[in-house]
C-alpha cells in the first residue's frame, strides 16, 4: 500500500510541474504572439522561453527538498532570491531589444513585455495560478488595447527637425519659427550651423504638436517650398 501512496504522489507531483510549465509556455506565447502580430524582432519563441526559464528555475526552489533534503534542517533556504535573480538577469535580453536609431529609441516596450514575462512565469513557477491569469490578460490588454486608446487620446507629437537653406536665403531663425507655428507646431533647442564652403545654413531644432498628423502636414509643407535646399523630420 505504501509503495502505491508512493508512486501516485510521485505521479501527481509531476502532473503538477507539467502544469505549470505549460501554463509558462502558454502565458508567454499568448504575450509573444501580440508582439509578432506587430512585427517586433522579440515575438513567439522569444517570450514563450523567458517566462518557461523562469518558471523552471522557481521550480528548483519550490521543489528545493529533491535536491537539497536536509536544507530545513541545516539551511535557511530563500526562494525569492531566485526570483530576484531572474528579475535582475532578464534586464541584459531585455537591452538587447531597445534599438536607438539617430535620436529615436525603439523597443521600450517590447523590453518591458519580455520583463512582465519572465515575473509570469515565476508566477507559473511556484503554482500562483490567479495571480497568473490575471496578469497575463491585463499585460494583453495593455498591449493591444492600450494602443488604441494612445491614439484616441490627445497627446504631443515630438520630432527632430532639421533645415537646410542657402546662405543668401530670407529663411532665418525669425521666419522658421514663424512658419513652424503658423502650422501649429512649437519650437525648442535651435541651433545653426554655417556652411562657408557649401555656402549653407542648417537650422536644427526640437519641434512638438498637438495636431494629429501634423508631421505629415509639415513635410508637405516644405516639400511645396522652393527656398530650402533639404529638411528632416525624425519622429522621437
Amino acid at each position: 500500500m505504501s509503495l502505491i501512496l508512493g508512486w501516485i504522489g510521485w505521479h501527481g507531483e509531476h502532473v503538477e510541474i507539467l502544469c505549470r510549465l505549460s501554463a509558462a509556455l502558454a502565458a508567454g506565447a499568448v504575450i509573444g504572439f501580440e508582439r509578432s502580430y506587430h512585427g517586433r524582432p522579440a515575438g513567439l519563441r522569444t517570450h514563450s522561453l523567458v517566462c518557461l526559464a523562469s518558471a523552471m528555475l522557481m521550480l528548483v526552489t519550490v521543489y528545493q527538498a529533491q535536491w537539497f533534503p536536509y536544507g530545513t534542517e541545516t539551511v535557511r533556504v530563500d526562494p525569492t532570491r531566485m526570483a530576484q535573480g531572474v528579475m535582475t538577469g532578464i534586464g541584459f535580453l531585455g537591452a538587447g531589444v531597445i534599438i536607438k536609431e539617430g535620436v529615436a529609441v525603439r523597443g521600450l516596450t517590447t523590453a518591458a513585455s519580455i520583463w512582465i514575462t519572465s515575473a509570469i512565469g515565476i508566477l507559473a513557477g511556484v503554482g500562483f495560478w490567479f495571480p497568473l491569469v490575471a496578469v497575463t490578460l491585463a499585460t494583453v490588454c495593455a498591449l493591444s488595447l492600450f494602443r488604441r486608446l494612445e491614439g484616441v487620446l490627445p497627446s504631443f507629437s515630438y520630432a527632430a527637425h532639421s533645415v537646410v537653406v542657402p546662405v543668401d536665403s530670407a529663411i532665418d531663425e525669425p521666419a522658421l519659427k514663424t512658419f513652424l507655428r503658423s502650422l501649429s507646431f512649437e519650437v525648442h533647442q535651435v541651433s545653426c550651423l554655417r556652411d562657408l564652403v557649401a555656402r549653407t545654413v542648417k537650422y536644427e531644432m526640437t519641434i512638438r504638436t498637438r495636431t494629429r498628423g501634423g508631421l505629415t502636414q509639415l513635410s508637405s509643407a516644405w516639400a511645396a517650398r522652393h527656398d530650402i535646399v533639404s529638411y528632416s523630420i525624425t519622429p522621437l
